[in-house]
């Protein structure tokens, strides 16, 4: 059975499926020896090569998608190496025999809250298109007095220097002064957009935490730099949310990777 190309590298966990169709269309993807195209598909037979560097059969294979829930806290980034050095959420993650974790969304330094993180790239990109529709709830405590009409306006919809943005939903969450908290439901996931839209109408969100992606709420009780790692039930109802399934050869087999309990420690 043959599969796209750009399917079988986001599945070894090199990247999401639209970074391995950059990757693609850049030459750096051999099949058999030659320079793959677009569109290219291949079968458990064909030799791949990324970067001249041979993907192993183990690599490549269908495999039981796993997803973390990690709670990030303010300080870490979301990218394997910072020339700055700062923290970075990878050091904490359990190692993987083969393929790479990968985060489904970021948020930036200064947020903290929910970041799910999958060792399947086709799960990830699924997850963070727009056309998913999959919400993203916040809890924002904001700096300055915040009327009726600002949140009639953030919910119709503001325009931003990317385009038009609005909350799907906006409620008053309580507390008093500058401990005045809102929570906030979006649909895409672009850069800095809870921030923006609050900067729109001439406030601050002082504190900003990410507490539901989809149908995974943030535990209570999670430490900052730790994570769960999702029930199966919870895996198979994101894949539902998008259309994908548990490979076939990771359903017969009935077999969980061995790995860390349910919530592991910052190392």
């Amino acid at each position: 059975m043959s599969e796209k190309l750009q399917k079988v590298l986001a599945r070894a966990g090199l990247g999401s499926r639209r970074t391995m169709e950059q990757w693609i269309e850049a030459g750096r993807v051999t099949v058999n020896g030659e320079v793959a195209r677009l569109g290219k598909r291949v079968t458990p037979d064909d030799t791949i090569r990324v970067d001249g560097r041979r993907l192993t059969a183990e690599q490549t294979a269908p495999r039981r998608i796993r997803v973390l829930a990690y709670h990030k806290p303010v300080g870490e980034i979301c990218s394997r190496g910072d020339p700055e050095g700062r923290p970075t959420l990878f050091e904490h993650l359990p190692r993987l025999r083969t393929g790479r974790w990968i985060t489904i969304g970021r948020l930036d330094l200064n947020t903290s809250g929910l970041l799910l993180i999958t060792n399947d790239g086709e799960l990830a990109n699924r997850l963070m298109h727009p056309s998913s529709g999959i919400e993203r709830e916040y809890a924002m405590r904001i700096r300055g007095e915040v009327e009726d009409e600002i949140l009639q306006r953030l919910r119709k919809g503001v325009e931003l220097e990317d385009g038009p943005a609005r909350f799907e939903r906006l409620w008053d969450a309580g507390g008093s002064g500058v401990n005045h908290w809102y929570h906030g439901i979006l649909k895409e996931g672009r850069n800095r957009e809870v921030r923006r839209l609050w900067e729109s109408q001439g406030l601050t969100v002082s504190r900003l935490i990410r507490v539901r992606y989809g149908p995974v709420t943030l535990r209570r009780g999670l430490p900052p730099g730790r994570w769960d790692e999702l029930e199966e039930p919870e895996v198979n109802e994101l894949l539902r949310r998008v259309e994908l399934r548990q490979p076939a050869a990771a359903r017969r087999s009935g077999k969980r990777p061995a790995r860390p309990p349910r919530t592991a420690r910052r190392r």
